[in-house]
């Protein structure tokens, strides 16, 4: 018996499973390490687990990026060991003799994950953004998921957001991952006196301060959306992640701010809805491309 398997490499965890019907069925997941002895050693090993000694027909992988598909190369900003960039491909191809190996974006995933199985099913153009340690966003236009030539397309939290310029780890200044994510919210609420630490502890207090952070970054998310929707004429924006889970004092900022900018007649329709499959999505996309079946 031969399989098909999906892994999704992040910076906070790994998960993997064997694609059953499009679908992956009983996903594993565990910690991305740091240091020793090794994230790809982690990624071979739960991908070992999950084939259990069958044949390996196909392995699709949805990394956090930079991802360079033609090359077959991650250079993940949260994986510092991969920072010069890791051939992920021939690390799996190596792993599994003959199988077919696919690398993706975890943004491409997750857009065509909730497109395929989540809160865009039905619709033919979506814009999936997952705000948590970082920004990261995929893109499905015309019901086809859009790679772009590296399989970069769609990087929203690398656009930059006007009046700002605090430093990113990308080298730029002012990205949109530096005001929205959940890091960035704590570090500006931090600079100002608030004593908590985590996304979490934001989302729990609801003194000024922590709800000035999160107005900012809704703010700064509902801007970067209606210039995606001016750029790109989708009318759906799926966000998740876990600091997407911040509650009102972030989605009612971030709505307001695209209605204010979403003007023009074809992007006044925006609609901005959670997401449907949460930490899955990455890891249902990549099964979606496992199958091998060709896209709409």
């Amino acid at each position: 018996m031969s399989v098909q398997l999906a892994l999704d490499v992040g910076g906070t965890k790994l998960a993997a499973g064997v694609v059953e019907h499009g679908r992956v069925t009983r996903p594993v997941r565990v910690p991305t390490p740091s240091g020793h002895p090794g994230v790809w050693d982690a990624c071979a090993r739960l991908l070992v687990q999950v084939a259990d000694g069958r044949r390996v027909d196909a392995v699709a992988i949805a990394s956090a990026g930079p991802v360079d598909t033609t090359a077959g190369t991650v250079a993940p900003i949260n994986i510092p060991e991969w920072a010069d960039g890791f051939a992920i491909t021939d690390a799996a191809g190596g792993l599994f003799r003959g199988a077919h190996v696919q690398l993706v974006g975890d943004g491409a995933a997750t857009a065509l994950g909730e497109h395929r199985h989540g809160a865009g099913r039905g619709t033919r153009d979506l814009l999936a953004v997952v705000v948590s340690t970082g920004v990261g966003a995929g893109l499905v236009l015309g019901g086809r998921p859009v790679f772009g030539r590296t399989g970069n397309a769609g990087h929203l939290g690398h656009v930059v957001v006007h009046g700002e310029d605090s430093p990113c780890t990308c080298g730029g200044r002012g990205c949109l991952e530096t005001v929205a994510s959940g890091p960035a919210s704590v570090r500006w609420a931090r600079e100002r006196g608030w004593p908590g630490e985590t996304g979490i502890d934001l989302a729990r207090d609801d003194g000024d301060l922590a709800t000035a952070a999160l107005a900012r970054a809704g703010t700064a998310l509902g801007e970067a959306f209606a210039s995606a929707a001016a750029l790109l004429d989708v009318d759906l924006v799926v966000v998740g992640g876990g600091f997407s889970a911040a509650g009102p004092r972030l989605w009612q900022p971030m709505r307001e701010a695209a209605r204010l900018h979403a003007r023009l007649s074809f992007t006044r329709p925006l609609r901005i809805v959670p997401a449907e499959l949460g930490g899955d999505a990455s890891l249902a996309g990549a099964a979606v491309l496992a199958t091998g079946q060709p896209l709409p």
